[in-house]
């Protein structure tokens, strides 16, 4: 809920920046620029934290960065070895976002395929709600995966021009799939829904790597990486090494904790922004929508 997002936000902003320059033993004074997330996201959200890191910057009298939220997602492979070498290609994969990114230098990315409609995020969770999972869905639907079987179900595998995505096509199947199967056993789910949510999983993991594969083979890019929340799928992760294996590709998969939002991938892309010397002003306000 946006509103009650923002409204936490602001509550919470002060004492968890307090915080965490406590627990880094850092004085704000210690501090040679702030850095904050301009978008995309919910615009309330984004408000507060421009606001407070404009405030901040100009009271401490240091440079102001805007980060882009999905480059930094990428960028957050540069936290910790081993690190992706130049160019390479990102499968960035959230509940907002579906990208193929061709990323040549830190701050040089291209996206070369995208969703057209849902992102894959949003057909895990939604999916997982037509099948009575509780919230959050995806992470639910990932682990009652790991009990079942595959390959029990075959659904659509999504098959757009070029690099890009659709996943309105698998949810409608699941949809008709689930009303078709009930109406003769009303346990149907109950019964079978480990191999449902394993059928599902595997079509999802298909549909994307189908277009990564086709990138990487156009491009000649042995160099393959994930970032986003649902890298943290325990199936996508897995099926990333077994391409490896299958490709001769070198793979990049980040620790759970720089896979969802965090503030670590914030401030890796702030550092090669501060390296460059691009700082914002006092004028910058958020985007929602922003692109690369």
């Amino acid at each position: 809920m946006p509103e009650l997002a923002s409204r936490a936000h602001q509550q919470n902003i002060i004492p968890v920046v307090a915080q965490a320059l406590s627990v880094a033993n850092v004085n704000k004074s210690d501090l040679n620029a702030v850095a904050f997330t301009r978008g995309p996201g919910l615009l309330g959200a984004l408000l507060v934290g421009s606001s407070f890191a404009k405030s901040f910057a100009l009271g401490l009298n240091i440079p102001l960065i805007d980060v882009n939220h999905m480059q930094a997602h990428i960028l957050a492979h540069f936290i910790d070895d081993p690190k992706p070498n130049f160019p390479f290609l990102c499968l960035t994969v959230s509940g907002g976002h579906t990208q193929i990114v061709l990323v040549k230098d830190h701050l040089d990315m291209e996206i070369i395929g995208q969703t057209t409609d849902d992102a894959v995020g949003e057909a895990f969770d939604k999916t997982a709600k037509m099948l009575g999972l509780p919230y959050p869905g995806g992470p639910m639907l990932d682990k009652t995966a790991a009990q079942g079987n595959p390959k029990a179900f075959a659904f659509p595998v999504g098959n757009m021009p070029g690099y890009d995505f659709s996943f309105s096509g698998i949810k409608t199947s699941v949809l008709y799939f689930l009303k078709d199967k009930t109406k003769d056993n009303p346990n149907f789910v109950q019964e079978n829904l480990a191999d449902i949510c394993a059928s599902v999983q595997y079509t999802l993991i298909k549909t994307l790597l189908k277009k990564v594969v086709q990138a990487a083979k156009d491009l000649g890019i042995k160099e393959v990486a994930i970032a986003g929340g649902v890298s943290a799928n325990s199936g996508l992760r897995q099926a990333l090494q077994d391409y490896a294996k299958k490709y001769d590709w070198n793979v990049y998969i980040p620790a759970f904790q720089y896979c969802t939002d965090n503030a670590g991938m914030i401030a890796i892309t702030a550092h090669y922004q501060y390296l460059k010397g691009d700082f914002a002003d006092q004028y910058v306000s958020p985007e929602p929508r922003m692109k690369f």
